[in-house]
């Protein structure tokens, strides 16, 4: 079967590519091993981040996004490239055209890059599509309905909240403040409370099995390796749930706070709307345990996790690109 289409949630921490009819083909890490010598690309994906933390001098593994938004051109480019082939299976009879996924709160020049980054990696069209939609229409949400929707996506570099209706975002905030962030702020947290160094993987680790965005009486605990800071000499200490809840706290009131504006934002009708059906909530930092009731609790709208949350934009990006004319009012720009 000839791909003609793909579909891309082009993610800080993750890049995922659905394609119609297929499904996700590639759920890999957006990351890029390049030599420093000669800036030579040496891995994408899965394999450069095995090398993150652990490559000699003459090779960096780095994340060419940034909260969302190219923070290396070349590289992003190199990488989409990598992706584009990935999906194709080295079969290029055609040149796909390539949806694209980006924050709510782009820029006009970031989205430019987007679209000639994608474009200059092998698309024949590039079309860009905002996160929040993407991702309701991943969540199975009929944004065509005159019916308000809310929708709260938290990626790897942003969290994307909208109120949408008609095809069209009302409302939105784009705070950044994702997964990536609530890594540094474990790390940072271990730092300062128990003078450890741990490094960024282990960081996400521990956010993975013991992240929690409540207290709770019975907390787990782990065993974290790093480096003391005092004596500079490997270290082993127990850390619990209760640590990690309160390291995320100030990032957890901040995606409170942007939901809160967004609903100031929204007209009484639609405001409506949300109490009746609640609040949705995608993206693979939702699947933060309990995160659903801490913002349930702080807004006084129910809230669900949309089923395979991670997915959500990814699908909706493929869904929305094999269907442009059911959904071209929510379509950004076309190259």
């Amino acid at each position: 079967m000839f791909i003609r289409k793909i579909g891309i949630d082009l993610g800080t921490t993750y890049t995922l590519v659905h394609v119609p009819k297929r499904g996700i083909v590639i759920n890999e890490p957006s990351v890029v091993a390049i030599s420093v010598n000669d800036k030579k690309i040496l891995a994408v994906g899965d394999e450069a981040k095995e090398m993150i933390g652990r490559t000699p001098d003459s090779i960096i593994a780095i994340r060419p996004l940034k909260d969302g938004v190219i923070a290396d051109y070349k590289t992003t480019e190199a990488m989409l490239r990598y992706f584009i082939n990935k999906a194709l299976g080295g079969i290029k009879l055609f040149r796909p055209e390539v949806m694209v996924a980006v924050p709510a709160g782009i820029t006009p020049t970031e989205r430019r890059a987007v679209i000639d980054a994608t474009i200059a990696a092998g698309a024949k069209a590039a079309y860009i599509i905002k996160e929040p939609i993407a991702s309701a229409i991943g969540a199975n949400i009929p944004i065509g309905s005159a019916s308000g929707h809310m929708i709260i996506d938290i990626g790897g570099g942003t969290s994307e909240i909208a109120v949408i209706s008609l095809g069209g975002i009302v409302a939105a905030e784009s705070v950044r403040i994702g997964g990536t962030r609530f890594d540094s702020s474990i790390s940072e947290y271990i730092r300062r409370k128990y003078n450890l160094a741990i490094g960024e993987r282990t960081s996400e680790e521990i956010k993975i099995e013991l992240g929690s965005a409540m207290y709770s009486e019975g907390p787990a605990v782990l065993d974290v390796r790093g480096r003391d800071m005092v004596s500079g000499l490997p270290k082993t200490i127990t850390i619990s749930s209760n640590d990690v809840t309160e390291a995320l706290q100030k990032d957890l009131q901040g995606i409170i706070e942007a939901a809160k504006e967004v609903l100031q934002q929204t007209p009484p009708e639609l405001s409506a709307d949300v109490i009746d059906k609640g609040i949705i909530m995608a993206g693979g930092s939702s699947l933060l345990r309990n995160i659903d009731q801490l913002i349930s609790r702080a807004i006084g709208v129910p809230v669900y996790v949309a089923d395979d949350a991670l997915l959500c934009v990814a699908k909706g990006t493929g869904i929305a690109l094999d269907n442009l004319d059911l959904y071209k009012r929510s379509i950004l720009a076309t190259k």
